[in-house]
């Protein structure tokens, strides 16, 4: 684990230093590693190669904390607009695995608005969630830090009454998410589960990288022993492995769970994957709005970070 972690994810905070960053030429190079660019032109050109080399993609328009009614519905129609280009790549609408889906954060469809925030983010993202069930897509609903869990996963269960497929995140670092998949693995139901990139205190999350690692494979096997499908998303090679004897445990097939991986992270693995028939979905960001995303990134990996200051630190 990276010990800068809990400065660089204060630092994702800072609007001062989000304006020094998105100003420096130099990180330029680095950020495209992580986000597919900043117009959906260049998400669909991502999310086309992607599907060409056998992977499926989840691709989310970034985005977070929405204060105004306006700005949420700008981010409603740009999704609407981003579904209907995604339509064109779908290559089989019939299958029942959906190759292509969108992943939305609930803050950014207004849900921290004072006013009627929980259900204009609800709103949102029925109409998502319809736009999607007509263009053969699936919508996952991103995690955010944990005040935002037990609202967030509220809106999911009432969504998915309707859309009982809608796929929503959980994040292994909390300590209450052991039970949140034995509630979430519904069937029809899709969960994605995640170590978690943002700062949380010690009271509701675990902090040491092996504390999270247990925690995860202890959520896994709960997902792989429900009755939804869960979504695998990790690049830690110990969690990669668990998963096939995991699901085999739970005489599940490769058809009935997959992997998640980041844009930009272990691609070589990812295509590993897939030559040895694994399903894998790539996480593909992408907006003007990338800071957060990025840092959450640097937070991740070291490496990310040593890149990140000597591109800086020599203005190349």
């Amino acid at each position: 684990m990276n010990p800068m972690r809990p400065a660089i994810l204060a630092a994702a905070r800072s609007a001062w230093l989000e304006d020094a960053v998105t100003h420096t030429r130099a990180t330029r190079a680095l950020v495209d590693r992580f986000v597919a660019g900043e117009t959906r032109a260049d998400v669909l050109e991502v999310t086309r190669e992607l599907l060409d080399s056998g992977r499926a993609v989840t691709v989310d328009f970034l985005g977070e904390d929405t204060t105004d009614l306006i700005t949420a519905r700008d981010v409603v129609q740009e999704y609407l607009e981003l579904i209907a280009d995604l339509t064109e790549l779908v290559p089989d609408r019939g299958s029942a695995i959906r190759p292509v889906e969108v992943s939305v954060k609930l803050s950014a469809l207004g849900l921290h608005l004072e006013r009627d925030g929980t259900k204009v983010a609800t709103e949102n993202a029925r109409t998502l969630c319809a736009a999607a069930e007509a263009s053969g897509l699936w919508v996952t609903i991103d995690a955010e830090d944990h005040t935002t869990t037990d609202p967030s996963l509220g809106i999911v269960r009432e969504l998915r009454r309707s859309y009982p497929w809608l796929g929503a995140v959980l994040q292994a670092y909390l300590h209450r998410t052991e039970q949140d998949c034995r509630a979430l693995a519904t069937p029809a139901s899709r969960t994605r589960l995640c170590k978690g990139a943002y700062a949380e205190p010690a009271s509701v999350a675990y902090t040491g990288r092996d504390q999270v690692t247990d925690s995860y494979l202890r959520c896994l096997r709960v997902l792989m022993s429900g009755a939804g499908y869960p979504m695998v998303a990790s690049h830690d090679p110990a969690v990669v492995e668990a998963a096939a004897p995991y699901a085999a445990q739970a005489g599940r097939g490769v058809r009935d769970y997959e992997h998640q991986m980041l844009y930009g992270i272990r691609d070589i693995e990812q295509t590993r994957l897939v030559a040895a028939g694994r399903q894998v979905r790539v996480y593909v960001p992408y907006g003007r709005q990338w800071y957060g995303y990025f840092m959450r990134r640097l937070a991740e990996r070291p490496s990310n970070l040593r890149f990140f200051l000597r591109s800086v630190l020599t203005r190349t």
